[in-house]
């Protein structure tokens, strides 16, 4: 992810240095072209990334961001499995773009980096423009619902929204829905346990005095070298 930015970072000092007639052609070579990657221009299938922001300022600070995505990723899952996250986005990008005829944007690249590490560390902090400290879930929440709006005013980028974000869903879906099925599991046996509490069932006696904790939810219970659980109110008698 850092060797992309940085790519774009150097694709863009490398234009601004260019005669104005030679920038377009450049850029040309680069841009995702249905028609030409099928008459063999293979690399347009992951040369849109590097296209730059055309502005210097705003460039430098998409690559300080992606360098910071990129080094949270590689802490979090490892180099390899980083890369392969960013080239299956991609490579899913290109055939969608392929099949139906769309053009592959870097944008939806970054969203899916995004969604990434906002989805392992959603409370980490950045600095907005350098001075608004915001968390990260609320600029994926944000750059979500954007994405959302823009789907829904035109359809028609649904589509390079699901490729876009089809390596997001295969990696985070199981996870998502473990975590529910286990929070169901866990709320089944407290209900299970609360039911069984008013029903008079009980798991703890006091073997001195023979109270439970349905009589007293605020008993503590601890068991003595005999083997006995004794209530925490015995305990302290003498």
């Amino acid at each position: 992810m850092q060797l992309i930015a940085t790519l774009q970072l150097i694709t863009l000092v490398v234009l601004m240095f260019l005669p104005v007639e030679a920038r377009e052609p450049y850029e040309a070579l680069l841009v995702f072209d249905r028609a030409l990657i099928l008459k063999g221009e293979a690399w347009r299938l992951f040369s849109y990334v590097f296209i730059p922001i055309p502005n210097l300022f705003f460039a430098f600070i998409a690559f300080m961001f992606m360098r910071f995505l990129g080094a949270g990723l590689d802490e979090g899952w490892g180099a390899f499995r980083v890369n392969l996250y960013v080239l299956g986005g991609m490579a899913a990008l290109a055939a969608g773009a392929l099949f139906f005829g769309f053009s592959a944007d870097a944008m939806w690249v970054y969203l899916a980096v995004l969604f990434a590490f906002a989805t392992l560390y959603p409370n980490e902090e950045i600095l907005l423009f350098f001075i608004l400290p915001v968390k990260i879930k609320w600029v994926a929440l944000f750059s979500a619902v954007t994405v959302a709006l823009l789907v829904f005013s035109s359809p028609v980028f649904a589509i390079p929204a699901f490729f876009a974000l089809l390596n997001y869903l295969i990696v985070f879906t199981p996870g998502f829905v473990r975590g529910r099925l286990h929070a169901a599991r866990v709320a089944g046996r407290r209900a299970r346990f609360e039911g069984a509490a008013g029903d008079g069932v009980f798991f703890h006696q006091c073997k001195v005095c023979g109270k439970t904790e349905v009589d007293d939810p605020a008993l503590q219970f601890r068991v003595n070298d005999e083997g006995d659980e004794i209530c925490s109110v015995c305990r302290v008698k003498p």
